[in-house]
C-alpha cells in the first residue's frame, strides 16, 4: 500500500505526465456526457423497449462498445465501431490492392492518405448504419418519437447528427492520443467496455441473491472464475516464446566481442486482439444488414448468425478468429526480414544456415506457436456463450472472454506500460517491483 501511494506521489510530481492524465480524464468525461444526450424529438423516458432488445444478444454487445449510447438514443450510438470497420477494410485492401500497397510505402504521406481514405470509409458506413439504426429506433420506440414530427426530415437530420457524433468521437481519441495518455481509439472502446461493467455486475449480484440460483457462493464462484479467465487473458496478451539466437563472435585484434546467447521473443500470439476484432466487426455485418432488429424477427440463416449463444454463429466466430490469427501474423511477422537484419548483424541460430534457412525455420516455429495461440484466442471468444448457457446475466457474460475482456486487458497493460516508461525515463521505481509491464505489440488492441 505504501509503494502505491508513493507510486502515485511519483506520477504527480512529473508535470507531463499529471497533465496528460488529467487531459485523458477531461476527454473522457465528455464522451460519456455525450452518451447521454438523445437524439432530438426523442422522449428518453420511452425507450424502455430498446433497452430490453439490447439488454441480450448481439445488440449487447454492441451496446456495450458504444458505453450505453446505443440504447439510450444518443448521438453518440454508433460509437466508434464504424471507423474500426473501415479501418479493418483498409487494412485488408493494403493487402490485397497494389495502389494501396503502393501508397504504404510512401512513408508519412503515405500514412495520411491512408487515414483520409479510413476516414471516408467510416463516413459511408455511417451514412448506411445510421437509417437502419434509425429506422429500428421506430419499431422499438415508436411511442417516443415526437407525433409531429416529420419522418423524413427526422431521418435526414439524425443520421448527419449520428455521422458527426462518431466522428467527434474519433476526434477525441486522436486528441487523446496527441495530449493525453495511451492510445485514444482504443482508451475509447475500453471506456465503453468499463462504464458496462458495474451496472453488469450488481445485476449479477441481485440475481443471484435474490432467486434460487446458487446464491452468494455461485457468485463467488462466478467471480473466481472470471479470475482466472483474466490471468488467461493477460498470459494470451503477453506470451511469448524465446527463440535463442547465438551471435558470431568477432575477433578484433586479442580482444573477443560478442558470444553472448540472445533472443527473438516470438509471441504465441504475436496477432494481439486484433483477429478477434476482425471477426466481431464481420459477425456485425448481419445486424447492419436486417436493420438492427431483434433475432426474435428473424428466422432461418439470419437467425443462426445473430443469435451469439448458437451453435453457427459461435462456430464461425471460432473459425474466422483462427484464420485472421495466421493472417494478421503473416502481415505483422517478416520471417524474410527477420533473417536479413540477423545476416547484416553476423548473428546467426546454432545449426540453421544464415539466410533461406533461416528464413524457413523461423517461418516454421511461427507457423508452430500461432496454432495453439489461436485456438486459446478462439475459446477466450466464445467463452460468454458458455457462461450465459450456465446462467450467467448476459451482459454480465460478455465479461468472461470475448473482444470486451481482451480489449480490456490489453488496453490496460498498453497504458500502464507508458505510464510506467514515464516514471523510469525520470529515474523513479516502475509500477512492478520486478520486471516490467509487458504492453503491445504493434499489432496490438491499440494499433488504432
Amino acid at each position: 500500500m505504501r509503494k502505491s501511494i508513493e507510486t502515485l506521489k511519483n506520477i504527480w510530481k512529473i508535470e507531463d505526465l499529471r497533465q496528460r492524465i488529467l487531459i485523458t480524464i477531461l476527454f473522457v468525461a465528455i464522451y460519456r456526457f455525450g452518451s447521454y444526450v438523445v437524439l432530438p424529438g426523442i422522449n428518453p423516458a420511452m425507450l424502455t423497449q430498446l433497452h430490453k432488445q439490447t439488454s441480450e444478444g448481439l445488440l449487447a454487445l454492441l451496446n456495450m462498445f458504444s458505453g450505453g449510447a446505443f440504447s439510450n438514443a444518443s448521438i453518440f450510438a454508433l460509437g466508434i465501431m464504424p471507423y474500426i470497420s473501415a479501418s479493418i477494410v483498409i487494412q485488408l485492401l493494403a493487402i490485397a490492392v497494389p495502389y494501396f500497397q503502393k501508397i504504404q510505402r510512401e512513408g508519412e504521406s503515405g500514412r495520411r492518405k491512408i487515414n483520409q481514405y479510413t476516414r471516408i470509409l467510416t463516413i459511408a458506413i455511417l451514412v448506411f448504419q445510421a437509417p437502419s439504426y434509425l429506422l429500428n429506433l421506430k419499431m422499438q420506440a415508436g411511442p417516443s418519437l415526437n407525433a409531429s414530427l416529420d419522418w423524413t426530415f427526422f431521418i435526414i437530420t439524425s443520421t448527419i447528427i449520428l455521422a458527426a457524433g462518431s466522428m467527434f468521437i474519433l476526434w477525441l481519441g486522436e486528441r487523446i492520443t496527441d495530449k493525453g495518455i495511451g492510445n485514444g481509439i482504443s482508451f475509447i472502446i475500453l471506456v465503453g467496455i468499463i462504464a458496462r461493467l458495474p451496472h453488469s455486475l450488481f445485476q449479477e449480484f441481485i440475481s443471484r441473491t435474490s432467486e434460487k440460483t446458487g446464491g452468494l457462493v455461485m457468485f463467488l464462484f462466478e467471480m473466481l472464475f472470471l479470475l482466472f479467465v483474466i490471468a488467461g487473458a493477460i498470459l494470451l496478451v503477453q506470451g511469448t516464446r524465446k527463440v535463442p539466437v547465438q551471435y558470431a563472435k568477432r575477433i578484433i585484434g586479442n580482444k573477443q566481442y560478442g558470444g553472448a546467447r540472445q533472443y527473438i521473443p516470438l509471441k504465441v500470439n504475436a496477432a494481439n486482439v486484433m483477429p478477434i476484432i476482425f471477426a466481431q466487426a464481420i459477425m456485425f455485418i448481419p445486424i447492419s444488414i436486417v436493420g438492427f432488429s431483434s433475432t426474435g424477427d428473424q428466422s432461418g440463416f439470419w437467425a443462426a448468425f445473430m443469435d451469439n449463444t448458437g451453435f453457427w454463429y459461435n462456430f464461425t466466430f471460432f473459425i474466422l478468429i483462427v484464420l485472421f490469427t495466421y493472417f494478421y501474423t503473416a502481415i505483422t511477422i517478416n520471417p524474410q526480414q527477420m533473417a536479413e537484419d540477423m545476416k547484416k548483424n553476423g548473428g546467426f541460430i546454432p545449426g540453421v544456415k544464415p539466410g533461406k534457412k533461416t528464413m524457413e525455420f523461423l517461418d516454421t516455429i511461427m507457423s508452430r506457436i500461432t496454432l495453439p495461440g489461436s485456438i486459446f484466442l478462439g475459446i477466450v471468444a466464445i467463452l460468454p456463450a458458455f457462461a450465459i448457457i450456465a446462467g450467467v446475466n448476459n451482459q454480465f457474460a460478455h465479461f468472461y472472454g470475448g473482444t470486451s475482456l481482451l480489449i480490456l486487458v490489453g488496453v490496460v497493460l498498453d497504458t500502464l506500460q507508458q505510464i510506467e516508461s514515464h516514471l523510469l525515463m525520470r529515474h523513479y521505481d516502475g509500477l512492478m517491483k520486478t520486471g516490467r509491464i509487458k504492453g503491445k505489440t504493434p499489432g496490438g488492441p491499440a494499433a488504432y
